[in-house]
């Protein structure tokens, strides 16, 4: 997923996810998800919603669906070094990023910290150790007052071994120091299911006994050679993904799914030809309830409206969602 915009004029991993799973999904602490039980959830659950947010920049649509939970995109290394800043550039520690976070919390949801995500530096990328690595995580959550992490890992540094294995020894180092905390990994996925390095960032964080509650899958941006049906590729990728998480973490059926998050990219994707309607969004949202998942997202809250003019030029916009809509529909919409 990208980078939100800059201000414009205007015990073990399986363990973990097989008890995974409440109704408000990304922002709970593991105390009250993970560990509550194993009882499967039946048909008509009803998953959680938490929307990709900007941790700098309010937007109107942020509260449409009344969100349980936020996604605070994202934390990255602030230049070369191991300090982590919001979009690389904003202190953990800002007064205005305080107030942002106070204002989304203040009917009741939490916030999760996003770490990583398309640009910048990952700082698994910038930190020398595990030790500091896992004191740079400690210092964003701290400043956000959050008890949930979540790994968004893309692009190079999914592949990048070495930096892989050290973000699995300091969220585990960081989880015996915080057993509360809550951990997904945000990962892209294709119809096919999850790639080869997305599942050795998997097996690396089961190596290393980092307790995962959940895996988000991207169902987005899947290539050119994908023109069809983007609600109907989201419920293949998932179906596909719920394989592979039974496999690589010994789950049982309805474990697997509870283990599962899916984050659509709303309207004009970044690939040309890929385009996902509020149809769509109602699709994925039933299927999440039928199965289920735990929670539901969307890149992001500030692209849910429609641009101005009549067409977005076949690319995706920034924000906005390049398709006709009403403020806030698609909030609405995973919402249920």
């Amino acid at each position: 997923m990208r980078r939100p915009p800059r201000p414009i004029a205007a015990f073990t991993c399986a363990v973990a996810l097989a008890v995974t799973g409440c109704a408000q999904g990304a922002g709970s602490t593991q105390a009250e998800n993970t560990r509550a039980g194993s009882t499967s959830r039946a048909a008509g659950h009803s998953p959680g919603y938490a929307p990709y947010v900007s941790a700098t920049e309010a937007a109107p649509t942020d509260s449409a669906g009344s969100p349980g939970a936020y996604n605070l995109a994202f934390v990255v290394s602030g230049g070369s070094g191991c300090t982590p800043k919001w979009n690389g550039t904003e202190a953990v520690t800002d007064s205005a990023v305080a107030s942002r976070i106070s204002a989304l919390k203040k009917d009741g949801a939490t916030v999760r910290v996003s770490f990583g995500g398309a640009s910048g530096k990952e700082l698994a990328a910038a930190c020398d150790g595990a030790g500091e690595l896992a004191a740079a995580y400690a210092e964003a959550l701290d400043a956000a007052g959050s008890t949930a992490a979540d790994f968004d890992i893309e692009g190079d540094e999914l592949a990048d071994s070495a930096s892989v294995d050290l973000r699995s020894r300091a969220i585990a180092r960081l989880q015996r120091a915080r057993p509360e905390l809550d951990v997904s990994f945000t990962l892209p996925v294709m119809p096919s299911g999850l790639d080869a390095d997305s599942l050795a960032l998997l097996e690396s964080a089961n190596t290393y006994d980092v307790e995962v509650s959940t895996v988000n899958l991207m169902t987005m941006n899947y290539g050119e050679s994908y023109g069809g049906d983007m609600g109907d590729y989201a419920v293949t990728s998932a179906k596909a993904a719920h394989a592979q998480l039974r496999k690589v973490f010994g789950l049982p059926d309805a474990g697997a799914w509870r283990g599962m998050a899916l984050t659509s990219m709303i309207g004009v994707n970044d690939v040309a030809g890929e385009t996902f309607t509020l149809a769509d969004a109602g699709q994925v949202r039933a299927f999440a309830q039928e199965t289920g998942i735990a929670w539901v997202s969307m890149w992001s809250a500030f692209r849910d409206r429609p641009c101005e003019g009549s067409s977005s030029g076949g690319h995706a916009p920034t924000v906005c969602s390049g398709v006709k809509q009403e403020k806030g529909a698609f909030g609405k919409a995973f919402a249920g």
